[in-house]
């Protein structure tokens, strides 16, 4: 889903420890069959983003996304955060994982026009992670 060649300085900083950003594996089966990957948003306080979550196609529809997410939301509430974001294309390729992030408490809350091509909006989910909030 990434290109190549930015993978190197997404996980540059969580090797050598001097950042932040979190990254996660699932396990099923005695293997690691998928990852998560999410840093805190800059010039914020307390939103941090969901850059990347996949899992092999597989082991898609047995839950483990969702446990993905409510690990990364129990990590992030117990270090005192507040806010979970996501950004994914508007596209029909992309219908699941919209509704994906809908089954998981998660809120569009904005829509950039033709951001990542022409056709290709960029639809942001919101997630409060406080107690009591709500989309």
């Amino acid at each position: 889903m990434f290109p190549p060649e930015m993978l190197d300085d997404m996980i540059a900083g969580y090797l050598d420890q001097t950042t932040r950003d979190i990254w996660f594996v699932p396990v099923a089966d005695g293997q690691a069959v998928g990852f998560g990957y999410s840093e805190p948003e800059r010039m914020t306080s307390g939103t941090w983003n969901l850059l990347a979550i996949a899992i092999l196609a597989r082991y898609r529809g047995r839950g483990i996304g969702g446990a993905m997410m409510r690990y990364l939301e129990d990590r992030l509430r117990t270090a005192g955060e507040r806010v979970l974001i996501v950004e994914t294309m508007g596209t029909p390729a992309f219908r699941r994982t919209r509704a994906f992030y809908r089954a998981n408490g998660y809120a569009e809350e904005a829509r950039i026009r033709e951001f990542y091509e022409p056709g290709g909006d960029k639809v942001v989910f919101w997630k409060h992670l406080r107690a009591g909030r709500a989309p």
